[in-house]
């Protein structure tokens, strides 16, 4: 039973029922694998920056999922929080000139998760999502279908991130 997840969802104000109701559905209604949900909210939890949904989180992900799978989602979060902040600016810039530069960014654990390529790309296609960074986006939602993953599983993966970064609003909210 998910206790820590179900505390933040009673949680919620009346005003982020829609919100409420999604945290309800939204692990257990998916294409995705339990492990591939589980490690989506984990990264989406941590690229939210909102320490009590974090927390509680990671709190049920370890009854149903494994320390590594946690750990890749972990490092995803963090290494896109660097990355998209990196290729965010070279779009947003709008000079072809910081194209080619080179990033000189240290990604290594991105391209190797423990628990397998589709599932790091996932972690990384939702937390590139929620910090709005397009080319990452476009990026990993390519990764995941030349990988062999579907629309469905990146139409999932984004549903989990939005629903999540609503709770995070939510609690700031209230």
């Amino acid at each position: 039973m998910l206790v820590a997840l179900e505390v933040i969802r009673q949680k919620l104000p009346e005003f982020a029922k829609d919100v409420k109701l999604s945290l309800e559905s939204v692990l257990s209604d998916s294409s995705l694998s339990t492990d591939q949900r589980w490690g989506v909210a984990v990264a989406s939890a941590i690229a939210c920056e909102n320490a009590e949904l974090r927390t509680a989180t990671l709190a049920d992900a370890v009854k149903v999922t494994s320390a590594q799978l946690i750990e890749d989602a972990s490092a995803a979060a963090v290494l896109m929080a660097m990355t998209n902040i990196y290729y965010r600016f070279r779009h947003m810039s709008g000079k072809a000139s910081y194209a080619t530069k080179p990033p000189r960014l240290r990604m290594n654990r991105l391209g190797h998760p423990h628990t397998g390529k589709m599932n790091g790309e996932l972690f990384a296609l939702a937390v590139s999502a929620i910090h709005g960074c397009e080319v990452c986006v476009q990026a990993h939602e390519k990764s995941i279908i030349d990988g062999g993953l579907t629309e469905d599983n990146v139409n999932d993966t984004i549903r989990i991130a939005a629903v999540f970064h609503g709770v995070s609003a939510a609690l700031q909210a209230s």
